[in-house]
């Protein structure tokens, strides 16, 4: 039987993991694909190095991996947006199909790549960029490509989730939740992506163009993190009954898209609400089907190097000419505006503890059209905090309320504004 050759560009974490998999089971991925699938090289990066690496298979030069015949597929793993969009577009011009967990650059250039995969007839396959070993795009793309997808919720970055898990289970705030999350290993020593929702703005991208068929770029994807959420925010949602989660929320709203990610309360009853630790888990809505829920391991070396394996057989396995050589975005979608959205929002403000001011706070609300649901006073003395649960309105509308609360004189401090989500 013909041999599938595969070219590693990065033997870290999940490169490694890729390697071992690769080579433990290689007996149930020959059957698989009908075909024996060997690891013929591994582009080390310069200052990285590998010790436990057959040295017969590094290369530090690319052209040895895109200029090798006996290469069928490239599985590009060293993430970034400049020398891996060079690398990918290379291999893809060269015949050759590519596998990626590079979230960031289909974010950014998913559009050219896939374009670039389909001209050459070959596959560009991204299972690993979203959900870890959740197989949310292969559902999107292959089993649900008929089902018009309405609405993806969920919490898509393991980061995020450890932290706020951590935060609501022992109390403590942001800083020393994300010291200890670097102390494990669950954060990078630069957080930033992860804890700026910019890294699971990206996956958002990704999942939204494939569900509403329709181009999403990362510069679409309006998103706020959790920086601003307070063990305090935390507490006062437990008492409501309310948990905090980082979501990922895209929706059609009449035709129109809008994709974001931000912090949410959502009930404790909720399935999300019980998603802890490093997990991820997606809704997904449509007519067709009602709720589907994806749950697992979001990331790590082991989860994401089998959704990257998952992808090569699929490589193998798919005939030439068939639709995933493309992300299938044939619509061109508007986007929905974010202050025409309707929201539900908990807001938590300081104000000085004297009469008349919940008066003035509530003709605010009343003025710019906001009703208060339900309202807790915490506190006393000099200042209190006002506590308030909103009824659903367009986002606009809240937000020139809080506007004009912070400018009043009784209001101190920074607020606590989060959405509530059911």
């Amino acid at each position: 039987m013909e041999k599938i050759g595969i070219g590693l560009l990065g033997y870290g974490t999940v490169g490694s993991g890729v390697g071992k998999l690769l080579k433990a089971n290689a007996e149930d991925i020959s059957l698989a694909t009908g075909r024996p699938v060997e690891l013929r090289r591994v582009l080390e990066l310069p200052g990285f190095s590998s010790p436990d690496l057959d040295p017969a298979l590094v290369t530090h030069d690319f052209e040895d991996i895109v200029g090798d015949p006996e290469i069928d597929v490239v599985i590009e793993l060293i993430g970034g947006t400049g020398a891996a969009r060079d690398f990918q577009l290379r291999a893809l011009r060269a015949g050759k199909h590519v596998v990626t967990a590079n979230k960031q650059l289909l974010g950014q250039h998913g559009a050219e790549l896939l374009e670039t995969a389909e001209q050459n007839g070959v596959h560009l396959r991204f299972e690993a960029s979203s959900v870890g070993a959740v197989p949310i795009i292969k559902v999107l793309r292959e089993s649900l490509v008929a089902a018009e997808v309405k609405t993806i919720f969920g919490i898509v970055n393991g980061t995020t989730n450890y932290m706020l898990s951590a935060m609501t289970e022992t109390g403590a705030d942001y800083a020393d939740v994300l010291a200890e999350a670097q102390r494990l290993g669950y954060a990078e020593t630069d957080p930033t992506d992860d804890v700026t929702g910019k890294d699971a703005a990206a996956k958002m991208a990704i999942m939204s163009s494939i569900a509403f068929h329709s181009r999403v770029n990362l510069a679409d994807v309006a998103h706020e993190g959790i920086t601003k959420v307070t063990a305090v925010d935390i507490a006062h949602g437990r008492r409501l009954g309310l948990v905090c989660k980082l979501l990922g929320v895209a929706r059609l709203v009449d035709g129109a898209m809008n994709v974001r990610v931000y912090p949410a309360f959502i009930p404790v009853s909720h399935p999300l609400a019980g998603v802890s630790g490093a997990y991820n888990a997606v809704f997904l809505e449509s007519a067709a089907f009602d709720k589907i829920m994806l749950y697992g391991p979001g990331a790590g070396s082991v989860p994401t190097a089998s959704a990257v394996i998952g992808d090569v057989i699929s490589v193998v396995n798919t005939a030439k000419g068939s639709f995933t050589h493309n992300c299938l975005c044939y619509k061109d979608r508007p986007f929905y505006p974010s202050d025409d959205v309707v929201s539900r929002f908990f807001l938590r403000i300081r104000v000085a503890d004297r009469p008349g001011v919940l008066a003035r706070v509530a003709a605010v609300f009343g003025e710019e059209g906001v009703n208060i649901q339900s309202m807790v006073q915490d506190g006393g003395g000099d200042a209190a905090d006002l506590v308030f649960l909103l009824h659903p309105a367009r986002e606009a509308r809240f937000f020139a309320a809080l506007e004009r609360l912070l400018a009043l004189d009784e209001v101190q401090g920074e607020p606590g504004v989060i959405r509530v989500e059911e």
